[in-house]
């Protein structure tokens, strides 16, 4: 029995008359027959999280660290099936390292990540990270797309998927936090 997802604390504008992106990546990620989805707790994708554990042909796996998502989904490919890792900005830097297996091995993987450390942060210590996790990913060797806008992000996530399922490449793709909306702490 999988832990219930996390609730978002997000301080964005309403839902009426924005696009629904947790459902269009849902939407993509059916569409390129993702079959596993592997997290981190995170706020950012509290609803994309649901919609993957309410689908009967998504298996997901909530992850200790981020790193542990690449080896699962390495194993999930060399067992027949296509994953994503979803993770926070701050997780890219715990999976530095094991993004040298992707690259070793020539296997496909997606990553969308959620941005801190950017638009209206209130937490300092998001900060580094979030200024530097495109630049890592790419220096590990992860093509980088992000999305700015609500309506280009499923075109944006089957961009991602195109490139790392057909070239057997490595793709992230950024969710900016103006997009997401400002995290407050709740007490």
């Amino acid at each position: 029995m999988q832990p219930p997802a996390p609730s978002p604390d997000l301080d964005a504008p309403p839902v009426i008359g924005r696009i629904d992106w947790p459902a269009q990546i849902h939407a993509a990620l059916r569409a390129w027959q993702v079959r596993q989805v592997a997290y981190v707790p995170d706020a950012g994708h509290a609803r994309l999280i649901e919609l993957c554990h309410a689908d009967p042909a998504i298996a997901t796996t909530v992850l200790s660290t981020e790193e542990e998502g690449i080896a699962l989904l390495a194993g999930a490919w060399l067992g027949g099936q296509r994953g994503v890792l979803l993770m926070q900005s701050s997780g890219v830097g715990n999976c530095i390292n094991m993004l040298s297996l992707l690259k070793s091995c020539r296997l496909p993987f997606v990553t969308i990540v959620t941005m801190r450390g950017e638009w209206r942060e209130f937490n300092p210590w998001q900060v580094p990270m979030g200024s530097t996790t495109a630049q890592s990913l790419e220096l590990a060797g992860v093509t980088t797309y992000r999305v700015e806008q609500e309506d280009a992000v499923r075109e944006t996530v089957e961009v991602a998927l195109s490139s790392a399922y057909d070239t057997q490449g490595a793709a992230a793709v950024i969710l900016s936090q103006r997009m997401l909306g400002r995290k407050k702490w709740t007490n």
